[in-house]
């Protein structure tokens, strides 16, 4: 299923199902899952890891070297799961020695223009829309879904079942279940939407709506509220994925509408 147009290395593994387009260009130690797809004129390069029933569109680049000047040709990978799809022109770059790999998770959808950029850890069910720019090392969790054109400053973290806003520039972690928007960024409400969508019960959601009403409270700083919402609200795994993400924020969590 290799057009006799595409230039592939012989120590390239490439499943017998896979398909690889017309002029494509696939480099040594690439591995490329069963069922996947590469489509005319895309590149996968060294150290590329992809997965099973993927769909690579035309003009997407896997695998270049980061665009890290500290990067020294260390053996570094790019990972991406089973079943995502990269559109036209997305790029996912090699990890640095920092981390050693970068990886896109399982069903997402990165769409054109995008860029992961080194050492990027996205999870699973991510929806990347058009010419969205993750910087190094930034952490995507499940389900989070980030508008187009979108700017990640490098260190950031999404939180899980978030949506951001088209055009944000991201400088503060964004906490699970949020929705952030304006300019400056700022947090404006809860995914509700989204939440009934993937069958969170009506419980789950007024529980996250109640962690959310404690921590950006204005008679709170940070720890206080973490404080009173583990004293106030009972036990639930959505108010303590709420609260560990708050709790391990190194860059601090993006600010409340009202601060």
């Amino acid at each position: 299923m290799i057009h006799p147009l595409a230039c592939v290395h012989p120590g390239a593994k490439i499943d017998e199902t896979a398909i690889i387009g017309p002029f494509v260009y696939i480099e040594d130690n690439v591995e490329i899952g069963a069922g996947t797809e590469v489509m005319a004129n895309a590149s996968v390069m060294w150290g590329s890891r992809i997965g099973r029933d993927c769909k690579i569109f035309p003009s997407a680049v896997v695998g270049a070297i980061p665009q890290d000047l500290k990067f020294k040709g260390e053996e570094t990978l790019a990972i991406i799961g089973d079943r995502t799809v990269l559109r036209e022109c997305a790029t996912v770059h090699r990890g640095t020695a920092s981390k050693g790999k970068t990886v896109v998770g399982n069903d997402c959808l990165i769409m054109a223009y995008c860029h992961v950029a080194h050492d990027c850890l996205l999870h699973d069910h991510i929806i990347m829309s058009n010419a969205v720019q993750l910087a190094g090392e930034v952490e995507v969790d499940d389900y989070a879904i980030i508008g187009g054109g979108s700017l990640v400053h490098q260190f950031t973290h999404i939180g899980a079942h978030i949506m951001l806003q088209g055009g944000t520039k991201v400088t503060k972690d964004v906490p699970p279940y949020a929705i952030a928007a304006r300019e400056p960024m700022q947090y404006c409400g809860i995914n509700s939407v989204g939440l009934n969508r993937r069958g969170f019960t009506r419980e789950q959601i007024e529980a996250i709506q109640d962690t959310y009403r404690i921590i950006y409270s204005p008679l709170y700083n940070v720890s206080q509220a973490i404080e009173h919402a583990e004293q106030e609200l009972p036990q639930s795994p959505e108010r303590d994925l709420i609260l560990d993400f708050v709790r391990k924020s190194t860059r601090g969590i993006v600010r409340g509408a009202m601060a």
